[in-house]
C-alpha cells in the first residue's frame, strides 16, 4: 500500500464512521429534529458518546491522512488545509456545544476548512473530480456564509448546517476512493 492508498483508507474510516455516528445518533435521540436541532446537539446528553467519539475519531484519522499526503505531496497546499479541518473535527468533539465559544471556535475552523480543502485539491486530481472538488468546496463555503447570516433558506438552522457538513462527508468519501482508486495523486 502506498502513502495515497493509506491516507486515503484513513480518510474513508473517518468520514464513514463518523457518518454512521450521525445517523444512529439522530435515531437515539429522543425528539431530534434535523431542521430544528444543531447537529453538535447530539455531542451532548444520551448520545454524547456516540457523537463525540466518532468526530473526535474523525479528526484524528484526517490529521494522520493529511500528514501522510503532506509526505508524498510536499508541493501542494492541500495537506496543509486538511490538518486544520481534522484539528477543528478534533475540537468539535473535545469541546461539545456546552462549552460555548471553544465549540464554536471549533466547528467554525472545521466548516471553513472543508471548502478551503476540497477547492484546493483541484490542483492535484484528474477527470471529474478535479471540477468536482471545487464545485464542493464553493457549496460548502456558501452554506458557511448563509449559515452565519442565519439566512438557512427555509431549511432550519439543522438543515442549513447539514449544507455544509454533509458534502464535506460526501467529498471526504469521495477523494478516498479517488485515492484508493488512483494509487497516486498527480504530483
Amino acid at each position: 500500500m502506498n502513502r495515497d492508498e493509506l491516507a486515503g483508507s484513513l480518510l474513508f474510516i473517518g468520514t464513514f464512521v463518523f457518518s454512521m455516528g450521525i445517523l444512529v445518533a439522530e435515531a437515539l435521540y429522543s425528539g431530534y429534529s434535523i431542521s430544528g436541532n444543531y447537529i453538535s446537539d447530539l455531542g451532548v446528553g444520551s448520545t454524547a458518546y456516540i457523537f463525540n467519539g466518532t468526530i473526535i475519531l474523525l479528526g484524528i484519522l484526517v490529521i494522520l491522512s493529511a500528514y501522510i499526503l503532506h509526505l508524498e505531496h510536499r508541493k501542494e497546499y492541500y495537506p496543509y488545509t486538511l490538518v486544520f479541518l481534522g484539528i477543528g473535527s478534533l475540537a468539535v468533539g473535545l469541546f461539545p456545544e456546552t462549552t460555548g465559544a471553544a465549540h464554536l471556535i471549533a466547528a467554525l475552523i472545521a466548516f471553513l476548512f472543508s471548502g478551503i480543502t476540497d477547492i484546493l485539491v483541484f490542483r492535484s486530481v484528474r477527470g471529474f473530480f478535479k471540477l468536482a472538488s471545487p464545485a464542493i468546496g464553493i457549496i460548502v463555503l456558501a452554506a458557511l456564509v448563509l449559515y452565519v447570516a442565519k439566512d438557512f433558506l427555509g431549511l432550519g438552522v439543522g438543515g442549513m448546517e447539514r449544507m455544509i457538513v454533509y458534502p464535506t462527508l460526501l467529498w471526504g468519501m469521495a477523494f478516498s476512493g479517488y485515492l484508493l482508486s488512483q494509487g497516486q495523486v498527480k504530483k
